[in-house]
């Protein structure tokens, strides 16, 4: 978060005096880092994870079916 928010410091108070198409690219970038962070880190949640069952279902096994 702090990397998102220097992005965006430095874009437009120090780079858009020497070019506004950097400082807007750097603010999308900086806009990007955050919703890619959430992507990575649940990667390896989602792949262990198992879907919920309803209560009925709780005490079947494949066995039963």
């Amino acid at each position: 978060m702090g990397t998102c928010v220097l992005l965006i410091v430095l874009a437009w108070n120090v780079v858009r005096l020497w070019s506004v198409t950097a400082a807007v690219v750097m603010s999308v970038v900086a806009a990007a880092i955050p919703p890619a962070a959430v992507i990575v880190g649940n990667l390896g949640s989602v792949a262990e994870s198992e879907l919920p069952r309803r209560r009925d279902q709780a005490g079947l096994d494949d066995e039963d079916l």
